[in-house]
């Protein structure tokens, strides 16, 4: 399909070509320019107006037939079809088409951009035509089709060639009638000329697609679908109102979704309109349910969108966001609408966290709601547990009627793209991750764990620069949004970990103790648990070894509820590394030096099977590469050699790009 050219604009442009010529009469000047204007406008003003005729969406050579053909032109004898059905029979070859095209700026008043040394010129020679004005709609669209045509490539200059001789071919016997000497090949001058064996050779190997209709033609353009789209578009929205009208519980419904369209799309402006028409004539209609749901569904978009609704929100008149959601509850509950009720409940928990504050409240709003979103909670704590193939299996259980949902689809496709990124295979993860990218925008939240995603993906590739380049503008756009405490620490607490990948932890200390800090305050225990093992990587590699075995043991047995198997190896890596620190500055061959030899040994052994848990092949080998350490410290080349055989035997069978 073409983007903006079809054979049916060029018989508009060669129309306006015989206007120009002054070959129409005053009398049917108002017909034809009204015929040419139905196609180049748009087509549907939003009012309430009759809708244009059906016959503005057809694009064919009988159409301009019906239009022209009743109309004489100033040649005695003469229709303004014959004339226009002339000028087009003229592009009797390629070469013709784009000098008909070349040859349209003369068309146009040259006069504003040659400037005043060209007008003297011009006003000495008029010309025998009558210009168009490069502003006014047709001079607009000749500027257009000149410029779209020059952008074409060969080949599609080619089909739409092609294009033009099947659209005038309906045409071909008026036309001989008018041209007794035309032959089979009148469309295309080139075979004319040539001896009749040949031309036919050559029309056979050049048009043998138009002749046993293989050929797919530029008949519409994306112009014309948009156009087409537009048009339907109007007409429901001019038409469901007035069907609506009448029946006093459906038409809020309408704006409501109407609204909801508009969000998808991102006009938030029109989704603001139809949405404070939509709780108005609620309001009028006391329709509560529909009432309670407009108000619902807004303080939702406003906290998955709040850079774009922040304006609308303060001019909405709704409040705070908090006496919103009180307002809400209290109504929802009178209405014994369970399902509002859910709704509200999770947005209440969720601005409680996100302002730090009770979280034994906000814990007791997600037991009430517990039903909602089950489904997703589910997989993403299967796959924390490295149980991925049962969490994508639960996500592929969704039924099918839900998926319909564009918004649903989405969330979708984009926490299973997240399950997926979690294994450690790269090349799988690199593809899904630009699936992710190239998907739709995404509910805020489902923006902020693809971005995460993405920066642990760049540092498990040991693209450091790269990954804190992601991270630095994620917290940026985290501040600006005010997102959650939650989030906004996640961010502090993968800072400090890309420092220590990296080999210069002490850089993230600051960061690491603020986050654990902020996750104390505002009682959450898991991202507690990852900032203290933050610190305590820090506190190892100044040589803290004691100072940060104590921590880990403090937290070790809370953090092991958490069901996190990355978190739990990491803690078990780090006390590992705690042993082996205390172990090294104890005498050699001491009973000190031995017992934490074995700590050691038994912290690599429990984190290995956390990171074969999740499939973290890396951790895997570089538990294995400590323990085969460990051994060798100990004498015990048996065992080491073990190690270092099993070390292989990971990196031989792995699926993941070598380490």
């Amino acid at each position: 399909m073409s983007r903006y050219l079809t054979p049916f604009k060029i018989a508009l442009l060669k129309l306006i070509t015989v206007y120009s010529d002054g070959m129409v009469p005053s009398s049917a000047s108002t017909s034809i320019l009204s015929f040419i204007v139905s196609y180049l406008l748009p087509v549907y003003p939003i009012s309430k107006e009759p809708d244009p005729p059906q016959e503005n969406f057809i694009f064919s050579v009988e159409r301009l037939q019906r239009a022209t053909v009743v109309h004489s032109s100033a040649i005695p004898g003469r229709t303004v079809w014959d004339l226009l059905l002339n000028s087009l029979w003229a592009i009797n070859s390629l070469d013709a088409l784009h000098a008909f095209f070349d040859d349209l700026s003369s068309l146009l008043d040259q006069s504003v951009e040659d400037g005043p040394g060209r007008t003297d010129e011009l006003d000495l020679h008029p010309p025998k035509r009558m210009l168009l004005s490069r502003s006014s709609p047709f001079g607009t669209f000749v500027r257009r089709a000149q410029l779209e045509f020059t952008r074409l490539q060969f080949h599609d200059g080619i089909s739409l060639w092609k294009a033009l001789v099947l659209f005038r071919n309906p045409s071909l016997q008026f036309w001989k009638r008018r041209n007794p000497g035309a032959g089979s090949y009148a469309f295309d001058s080139n075979l004319q000329k040539d001896s009749i064996d040949v031309g036919r050779s050559l029309g056979g190997l050049i048009y043998d697609d138009l002749d046993d209709n293989t050929f797919k033609g530029v008949q519409t353009s994306i112009d014309d679908m948009e156009k087409l789209l537009d048009y339907q578009v109007s007409r429901m929205q001019r038409a469901f109102p007035q069907d609506l009208m009448g029946e006093k519980g459906l038409y809020q419904y309408a704006l409501l979704n109407l609204a909801i369209l508009h969000a998808d799309f991102g006009c938030v402006s029109e989704a603001n309109s139809a949405l404070q028409e939509a709780i108005a004539t609620a309001r009028e209609n006391h329709d509560l349910p529909c009432l309670n749901y407009s108000l619902s569904w807004f303080q939702q978009f406003w906290r998955t969108r709040p850079q774009e609704s922040t304006d609308i929100h303060k001019k909405g008149g709704l409040g705070s966001e908090k006496e919103a959601l009180s307002f809400l509850k209290t109504k929802a509950k009178e209405s014994n609408m369970w399902t509002l009720l859910s709704t509200t409940l999770l947005s209440e928990a969720k601005l409680l966290l996100s302002k730090g504050e009770s979280v034994a409240h906000a814990f007791e709003n997600v037991v009430k709601a517990s039903h909602l979103n089950i489904m997703k909670g589910t997989s993403e704590m299967l796959a924390r547990k490295g149980r991925y193939h049962q969490a994508v299996s639960l996500m592929e259980q969704v039924d099918l009627e839900t998926l319909r949902d564009l918004k649903h689809q989405q969330c979708w496709i984009t926490s299973l793209g997240i399950i997926k990124m979690r294994r450690d295979d790269l090349d799988a993860a690199d593809h899904v991750l630009a699936q992710l990218q190239a998907a739709p925008a995404q509910v805020q939240e489902l923006q902020v764990n693809v971005a995460l995603i993405e920066i642990e993906f760049h540092l498990r590739r040991r693209d450091f620069p790269h990954a804190m380049t992601l991270l630095e503008k994620l917290l940026m756009d985290l501040k600006e949004q005010e997102a959650d405490i939650f989030q906004r620490l996640q961010v502090m607490i993968l800072k400090a970990r890309i420092y220590d990948r990296a080999g210069t932890p002490q850089k993230g200390f600051s960061v690491a103790l603020r986050a654990a800090s902020l996750a104390h305050k505002a009682q959450l225990l898991p991202v507690l648990w990852d900032a203290v093992g933050a610190i305590c990587r820090i506190l190892v590699s100044v040589k803290e070894f004691n100072t940060a075995v104590r921590l880990i043991e403090s937290i070790l047995p809370l953090a092991l509820e958490c069901e996190d198997c990355g978190l739990a190896a990491l803690l078990f890596s780090c006390l590992a590394d705690g042993h082996m620190g205390t172990a090294g500055q104890a005498k050699a061959e001491s009973l000190l030096r031995k017992e934490k030899l074995i700590k050691a040994s038994a912290a690599l052994d429990r984190a290995f099977d956390e990171y074969s848990k999740i499939e973290d092949v890396r951790g895997q080998c570089e538990m294995v590469a400590k323990k085969a350490t460990i051994m060798c410290l100990n004498g015990d080349t048996m065992l080491a050699n073990d190690c270092a055989a099993k070390y292989l035997d990971i990196r031989k069978t792995a699926t993941v790009n070598p380490i």
